[in-house]
């Protein structure tokens, strides 16, 4: 029988200026913990700490722009554009526009605190 999600969970998350995350699928809003899914909207200067997650990320932008460093590169995701950030690759996130972005995140296994390996 199909689960029936009738709203997301509010989230609060790490960074500066604060990000708002709706989870819809996750281990928080529907104790799912193969896969999660949420609707984040960063606002104009948001960073959040580097991550080296065990998680895959597929991310898919909405609106404005998602600046994603590597270790090697920095890469600007538009709307329209998606990237793949892999476990066990570092990675930070940062909406550093003015209009910030909006996007969906989906993380296989889902996103948890224990597995995200944020920098102190």
């Amino acid at each position: 029988m199909p689960t029936f999600i009738p709203s997301p969970t509010l989230i609060e998350a790490p960074g500066t200026p604060p990000k708002l995350i709706r989870e819809h699928v996750g281990r928080v809003n529907s104790q799912t913990e193969s896969i999660s899914i949420a609707h984040m909207k960063s606002p104009a200067g948001w960073s959040e700490p580097g991550q080296r997650p065990e998680f895959d990320e597929y991310t898919l932008v909405l609106e404005g722009m998602l600046q994603v460093e590597t270790e090697s590169e920095v890469m600007h995701v538009r709307a329209g554009n998606a990237i793949i950030c892999h476990a066990g690759e570092w990675i930070r996130y940062s909406s550093p526009e003015p209009e910030g972005a909006s996007y969906i995140a989906v993380c296989l296994p889902a996103f948890s605190p224990d597995t995200v390996h944020r920098d102190s």
